[in-house]
């Protein structure tokens, strides 16, 4: 009898393709699944998952490894609706460094960890890491040192990608190549003050799960807890996570990776697209490899543009997308003078879409870098067309998010300096001096060590009051909300926009009422938080509909009826940075693919034919010339509609269809012939 009980049918899976049900009935031998963009792959993989549970797998010795903690929600949301059971929970669903945090609480006895342990975020580390540059006296000096934010890439490129320093900073950083000595001194002594402090950084989960899985005993102790292991996204995945899957099964029974080669894209956090290349090899016999190609997406006439475009690719997993939905209108490649004219045609495409139905809603806009945005930004606004923006600053970024969790975090962990030091600023009358010298004398009895400051004392009581009550096991989420009551104030004081900050931490106090705990409270924020902010660009505050802005890299994943993409040219897509290497080059093809594979019906690339740059030194300001994306060549512009766009008012009529060559010069002979 399942463990599910009687609930499930065999036809639940009736509605499956051949290539999905192959990998959903597949055994317990390793299995990677290639699956193209849009072939359905959360469908397939929470099938896999319901199919193993239908053959009486416990839920509690499942492993499944997500990107987000949403999308491992919306897995279990899955499975339980495939074999209608609303109540089952996938217990051990989650990332890579959520589920690391988990074990390590659990096992840190074993391994040398205080189980309290606090996790910064990549600003609180790069501030510890800012610190530890000062104290190791690296600021200081004839030559210009990294600076802390540098520091930080460096490290954590060396720990997520497995590689030494000297290799780090030949292959990605070889303008700190000087500093090879000094570096490895700073990095020493920040891992020193984080285990001083009682903290982790995000790559410590990691990086502590990836050597608890040196030690047998260790790793056969964890890796006896699942039957099945199941990672998505695995084309995403570091070198460090690799191992740790390995690790886990090393005869890979049970283990099933899906992913798409052509949607790596993330090298700048060291994923590796080997790790997905070279995962069949990785056992004996080697791993079987079922490839999902029936796209549900997208029109064949934008199906047909994105294969053309990843036909080049250097190297990947043969598959050819197809699908049964019609061919469609042909992508746009749009000629535009510059990128004024690319905001115009941009907002008069979406209008003219809304015109004809489509919601603001349905229509995305898309770009490599964050900033590449700005002018198609200021048109919307002066156009009144409500917009949000993905890709810019992080909901844990906004200041005044990071003074509540900083409270939490210090009520937490005593030994948090970083947020010891900001919290204590908060209160009138203490400087960065005076908060240095109360975390100096006795960080655990601050208050009690220190006199108020005068012109604070009512605040700084107040705080001591907060603090102590956590310590104390004041009970959650009440704590927060007593945390929240005192800052309320300080947010007043400290900044203008108070009322519309106020709405953030509302939301976080919303937020901690469903969490049993401060630690699983902090621990989840830091791992996987909201994305916006009041701060956020264009965010709407009364309009339902609005236009999607998002970069190419917070796109993944996400669809829309109408997709636009911004600067199809060299300098841009590739990045003037992504030519470096072939690696670099080829991921940055595989970026403009997954921008083409978000669109469903209509796909517009626009190509702004010059640049207008500012505060060049040698040359001052001046314009430059572009060239169409060279992933996008002459001999597959077939499989485009091209389109010639003029701003209305602008020396030119609206043109749009195809360009037809005009010999101006046999017109101007005729004249007089």
């Amino acid at each position: 009898m399942s463990r599910i009980g009687n609930a499930t049918k065999l036809n639940t899976f009736v509605d499956l393709n051949d290539a999905q049900r192959a990998a959903v009935e597949h055994g317990d031998t390793p299995l990677l699944v290639i699956a193209g963009a849009g072939s359905g792959k959360t469908k397939t993989l929470s099938c896999r998952v319901a199919r193993l549970l239908q053959r009486g797998a416990d839920p509690s010795r499942i492993l499944l490894l997500t990107f987000s903690r949403r999308a491992a929600a919306e897995m279990s949301r899955r499975v339980g609706a495939t074999i209608s059971a609303a109540d089952i929970q996938l217990p051990w669903s989650g990332t890579f460094h959520a589920i690391g945090a988990r074990l390590l609480r659990e096992l840190a006895p074993a391994i040398g960890l205080n189980a309290d342990f606090t996790i910064h975020d990549r600003s609180d580390s790069a501030d510890l890491m800012g610190m530890a540059r000062h104290e190791a006296g690296f600021g200081v000096g004839v030559k210009r040192f990294p600076m802390k934010g540098t520091c930080l890439a460096i490290y954590s490129r060396c720990v997520n990608a497995d590689e030494t320093l000297g290799d780090a900073l030949a292959l990605t950083f070889p303008w700190c190549r000087n500093w090879e000595a000094e570096l490895k001194a700073l990095f020493a002594k920040y891992v020193e003050m984080k285990q001083a402090q009682n903290v982790l950084d995000y790559d410590d989960l990691l990086v502590y799960w990836a050597d608890l899985m040196e030690a047998p005993e260790l790793a056969a102790e964890v890796g006896d807890r699942f039957d099945h292991v199941l990672v998505d996204e695995y084309q995403d995945t570091n070198k460090l996570q690799s191992r740790i899957l390995m690790r886990l099964k090393p005869d890979g029974r049970g283990v099933t990776v899906v992913g798409d080669d052509a949607q790596s894209i993330y090298s700048f956090r060291a994923a590796t697209v080997r790790n997905i290349l070279d995962f069949p090899a990785a056992y004996e016999p080697a791993a079987r490899v079922v490839t999902l190609e029936q796209n549900y997406r997208s029109t064949a006439a934008i199906l047909n543009a994105s294969n053309a475009v990843i036909d080049r690719a250097a190297e990947r997993f043969t598959k050819n997308l197809h699908t049964t939905r019609s061919a469609g209108a042909p992508p746009k490649l749009v000629d535009v003078r510059d990128e004024v004219e690319q905001a115009h045609y941009v907002c008069d495409a979406i209008l003219e879409a809304r015109e004809d139905g489509l919601d603001l809603k349905q229509q995305a806009v898309l770009f490599r870098a964050a900033d590449a945005s700005a002018q198609v930004e200021l048109e919307l606004q002066r156009r009144d067309i409500p917009f949000i923006k993905f890709g810019g600053l992080k909901f844990l970024e906004a200041a005044h998010v990071k003074d509540l969790i900083a409270i939490l975090r210090w009520g937490q962990n005593a030994s948090d300096r970083l947020a010891g030091f900001r919290t204590l600023q908060l209160v009138p009358g203490v400087g960065p001096v005076k908060a240095a010298k109360v975390l100096d004398a006795n960080p655990a009895m601050a208050f009690e060590s220190t006199s108020a400051p005068r012109e604070g004392a009512d605040v700084w009581d107040a705080l001591r009051d907060v603090v102590n009550a956590m310590r104390s096991g004041g009970g959650w989420p009440s704590e927060l909300e007593r945390a929240a009551q005192w800052y309320e104030p300080v947010l007043e004081a400290k900044y203008d926009d108070a009322r519309v900050r106020a709405a953030d931490i509302a939301t976080l106090t919303r937020l901690g009422a469903n969490y049993a705990s401060r630690e699983s409270f902090l621990t989840d924020l830091t791992l996987d938080p909201p994305n916006s902010t009041s701060d956020e660009s264009g965010r709407p505050h009364r309009d339902d509909d609005f236009v999607v802005l998002s970069t190419i890299h917070s796109a993944k994943g996400q669809e829309w009826k109408n997709v636009f993409v911004l600067n199809a040219v060299d300098g841009c897509i590739p990045s003037d940075l992504g030519t470096g290497s072939t690696a670099e080059l080829e991921e940055e093809r595989r970026l403009l693919y997954v921008a083409m594979t978000r669109a469903k019906d209509n796909l517009h690339i626009v190509v702004p034919q010059r640049f207008y740059v500012t505060q060049q030194t040698k040359n001052g300001d001046r314009n430059i010339f572009a060239a169409r994306t060279r992933f996008i060549p002459a001999d597959i512009t077939r499989h485009f509609e091209r389109v010639s766009y003029t701003r209305p008012g602008a020396g030119g009529a609206v043109v749009r269809g195809a360009i037809a060559p005009v010999d101006l010069s046999a017109k101007a002979r005729s004249r007089w012939a």
